[in-house]
């Protein structure tokens, strides 16, 4: 009897590489002349940055903006999130004797404020409040709130209940047995998932402003789009080095939180840094904005049953989910494979101190961006979406699989080159194998987060759901927006179910 091939772990990590080909293939066949000199004065633009003083501090106002927008929304997001998480929560619910019921209930309402990225968020709330300060904060904490109380959530429902029933038969208070039981397990989990949210909550400002709702975005698509870029390079080092300050902050933060066994006081000290961090960012906006005043709401006319049978009809459905469907393969594709592909490559320090800094620069431009450089050499194409999209997540997957291969024993490697195998094949099968089921499986949520952020790619690169969703919000065809905002938020929670089930093997694997 015949058995099935089947691949090999690393082959699985490098296999999703394969979609670069027909991405390269269209993107080189679709290069126009002029192409050349405009990249090559972009990279000259980035050894030789604009060093105008006038620039330099609109920059940096700028950046005050997109921090503390940043800064703001995290914290309002944790806070927000932990609240609706214990909410959510079964087991707090029949703790208290109450029934569970509620909780479910919420639990299945957040996934609908969290399907829906923070851009999509964002532009709504612009039409319905105009252009103020706190529509961005509120743009991301929205989403983030939702996405934070299902991870504490699950996390809650995860826990060993033993040490929760002996505190409760003890005649402790429902309360202060769930916090004595849960808060040291919980307080690492706020710790190293909040510190995450705030490099996230940091791009999302980045990326709010290139839409339009102020802060540095605004100032990178404007330098790009009037091909200045030697402004757009200063820009960009200004926002590396606020990154790569954060990054080793957080990861000095993540290192000690591993490291010590987290008491109720640090966790309570954690909270207050949150706060804190609320009432700072807001102050920080309040005097970035002095004239801005409060939120006004500007009414708007719901369409009726009639209306929304038309603008099903009129929708090109198919067309628009396919489109998204490959922007998601594609990129993720490109996300999960090439990472371990490069790596591949070389195992000298020079070179992965190189892909260091690439997966840092993959990172820190915004995917809209990085599809207007391209359209400044190339035409519209889904290719180019895909590319844009893939790469920048792949500079986020590049650097976690780049820290756990450092943290890794190399004791198998070691043994494999003693056994005479070469120093790829070593590193492949020594190093990248044990890895690989842990990098699939971050690859599986990170393709739900691809999934989410088509919309980003398609509102500029002209196809998907991104792209008509822009053109009926500007339009104010309501009808429309409604529909593709549930149509969106449908594929993104199937999406979320297939990453969930494809995370939970490759873990278990």
């Amino acid at each position: 009897m015949i058995r099935a091939l089947r691949p090999t772990a690393p082959a699985l990590a490098l296999l999703p590489a394969l979609a670069l080909v027909p991405v390269l293939i269209v993107v080189l066949q679709a290069v126009h002349g002029g192409g050349s000199e405009i990249w090559a004065a972009f990279l000259l633009g980035a050894v030789r940055p604009s060093l105008d003083p006038v620039l330099i501090g609109s920059l940096l106002r700028a950046l005050e903006v997109t921090v503390a927008t940043a800064l703001t929304g995290w914290g309002c997001s944790l806070l927000i999130g932990v609240v609706l998480g214990c909410l959510s929560s079964e087991r707090l619910w029949l703790t208290f004797r109450w029934p569970g019921l509620p909780a479910m209930l919420l639990r299945r309402l957040l996934a609908l404020p969290r399907s829906v990225h923070e851009l999509i968020w964002g532009l709504l709330l612009l039409q319905v409040f105009g252009l103020h300060p706190w529509v961005a904060v509120a743009a991301i904490t929205i989403p983030y709130a939702a996405l934070v109380a299902r991870v504490w959530r699950d996390q809650l429902q995860s826990l060993d209940p033993s040490r929760l029933e002996a505190l409760l038969q003890a005649g402790a208070s429902p309360l202060s047995a769930c916090f004595t039981a849960f808060a040291p397990a919980m307080g690492g989990v706020l710790m190293s998932y909040g510190g995450y949210r705030l490099e996230c909550a940091l791009r999302s400002a980045t990326l709010l402003g290139v839409f339009g709702l102020g802060g540095l975005g605004t100032d990178l698509e404007l330098s790009l789009k009037s091909l200045r870029f030697q402004e757009l390079w200063t820009g960009l080092w200004l926002l590396a080095l606020v990154s790569i300050a954060l990054e080793q902050g957080l990861r000095q933060w993540r290192q000690h939180s591993g490291q010590a066994r987290l008491a109720q006081r640090q966790v309570l000290g954690f909270v207050a840094v949150v706060v804190m961090a609320v009432v700072v960012g807001g102050l920080w906006l309040a005097r970035l904005f002095p004239d801005a005043g409060p939120l006004s709401w500007m009414p708007l006319i719901w369409p009726d049953g009639r209306a929304l049978l038309l603008a099903a009809q009129e929708l090109p459905w198919l067309p628009m989910i396919w489109e998204t469907l490959m922007l998601t393969v594609l990129a993720a594709g490109i996300a999960i494979g090439l990472p371990p592909l490069v790596l591949l490559l070389s195992s000298c320090r020079l070179w992965r101190s190189c892909l260091g800094a690439l997966w840092t620069l993959l990172r820190l431009i915004p995917p809209p961006l990085t599809v207007l450089l391209l359209l400044l050499s190339n035409r519209p194409t889904l290719a180019i979406g895909a590319l844009a999209l893939g790469l920048h997540n792949a500079g986020v997957m590049g650097r976690l699989l780049q820290e756990g291969l450092d943290q890794q024993d190399d004791g198998s490697r070691t043994a494999l080159r003693s056994s005479g195998a070469s120093q790829r094949v070593s590193w492949l099968y020594g190093l990248l194998s044990p890895r690989s089921p842990s990098h699939l499986a971050y690859g599986a949520y990170r393709s739900d987060v691809i999934l989410r952020e088509t919309v980003v790619v398609g509102l500029i690169g002209g196809s998907g759901l991104g792209w008509q969703l822009l053109e009926s919000l500007s339009s104010f065809h309501w009808a429309a927006v409604l529909l593709l905002l549930a149509s969106y938020a449908l594929i993104t929670l199937c999406g979320e179910v297939l990453s969930d089930g494809s995370r939970q093997h490759w873990l278990q694997s």
